[in-house]
């Protein structure tokens, strides 16, 4: 079975209420054989991280950049070994209450030099959290799970 790892960073209701739209879509009864497996980044090891097949990233927009505690994620990675994940496949939500631009270079900029392969365009949010946004969360969940499907 393969995994797809959901490492997050919901220190709001907010981010939680993503969480787990993301969550829905990615355990959509029509995937199957996709084990999910939901760590907090600054519990997740280095390990776990390496033995998962592709990851489902979210976090919020921090002074204009990803949250340190996902930050502190791609670290361990990079520094202990980048290459385990080299093209697995990955996407990404971020919330911001006003912009996400820096939040979301920032992730792209630490998924390239980990040579992650990118499922799909992130889903980026602003202020208060709408259907289309859940809707689209759920989405995300959905495809990078399907992208893991044996």
């Amino acid at each position: 079975m393969t995994v797809l790892l959901v490492v997050h960073h919901s220190p709001s209701p907010t981010l939680a209420e993503l969480l787990e739209c993301a969550l829905t879509g990615a355990r959509d009864p029509d995937i199957t054989g996709v084990e999910i497996r939901v760590r907090p980044a600054l519990v997740c090891s280095p390990q776990e991280a390496l033995e998962a097949d592709g990851y489902l990233l979210g976090t919020p927009a921090n002074i204009g950049y990803m949250s340190g505690a996902l930050k502190h994620w791609f670290d361990q990675l990079l520094y202990l070994d980048a290459h385990g994940a080299q093209r697995k496949p990955y996407g990404l939500y971020v919330h911001g209450n006003s912009d996400t631009t820096g939040a979301v270079r920032s992730v792209e900029t630490a998924a390239a030099a980990m040579d992650l392969r990118r499922v799909r365009p992130p889903v980026e949010i602003t202020g208060p959290v709408t259907k289309d946004a859940r809707e689209a969360c759920t989405e995300l969940g959905a495809v990078v799970a399907a992208e893991l499907m044996d």
